[in-house]
């Protein structure tokens, strides 16, 4: 069987073209969440590189005093967008856990014996 006849073969390892039911492909899942205050974080780092690269390579001039508000104002964002982040994941699971756990708890008196 040529390597062109596999990727057109509808059983191969027993699902669907696409890998998902129905022929869907399937949801890429990622080692690690994106945190949005991460990389503002380090996009203001990077800025004030980048401003005094230009500066040593007499494409521009930079004054020295340029690194503090563009550094510190950067991080002060990453900290309002990384807090907002979390306040608003920790509501969406606390919404979540509420509504999953309706039913009465196992014992009100304190035993944890199953009668």
């Amino acid at each position: 069987m040529h390597r062109a006849d596999v990727a057109f073969d509808a059983t191969v390892d027993g699902r669907p073209p696409g890998g998902g039911p129905g022929g869907d492909r399937p949801r890429r899942t990622y080692l690690h969440p994106f945190r949005l205050g991460k990389a503002l974080a380090g996009q203001s780092v990077l800025a004030a590189a980048v401003l005094f690269a230009g500066d040593a390579a007499d494409v521009w001039h930079t004054p020295w005093f340029v690194v503090f508000p563009v550094v510190f104002g950067g991080l002060a964002l990453a900290g309002t967008v990384g807090t907002v982040h979390y306040v608003m994941r920790r509501r969406r699971s606390a919404i979540s856990a509420s509504t999953d756990s309706t039913e009465a708890p196992a014992s009100s008196s304190g035993s944890q014996a199953i009668r």
